[in-house]
């Protein structure tokens, strides 16, 4: 099975072709393609080959699916005694990626 760990937005994603991530959002329309050059791991098969800090001439192809958003956060502060409640919710943007291949040049 081949595999790579990709970072993008400070965050390493597991990307393994054929599959889908969801990264944070990206300015980029459903139906481009979007290259990830920060490779850090890359496994093929019984072969592993670990960057340092990335893996020289690997790269990541990927093309964007859809933006989504994530799940409803609440977040409510209290303070007892003091008549104090504030009640806000958050919810994240994400960009689905469809992972095509993983090249090594």
């Amino acid at each position: 099975m081949k595999y790579a760990i990709v970072e993008n937005g400070g965050k390493q994603y597991r990307a393994v072709e054929g599959s889908t991530i969801e990264v944070d959002r990206m300015t980029l329309e459903p139906g481009e393609a979007v290259k990830l050059d920060s490779v850090l791991l890359l496994v093929d098969g019984d072969e592993v080959s670990v960057g340092a800090p990335v893996v020289k001439g690997a790269q990541v192809k990927a093309t964007v699916l859809e933006h989504i958003k994530g799940p409803k956060i609440v977040v409510f502060k209290y303070r007892p005694k003091k008549r104090y409640r504030v009640k806000s919710g958050h919810r994240q943007q994400y960009t689905r990626l469809q992972i095509n291949s993983i090249e090594v040049e």
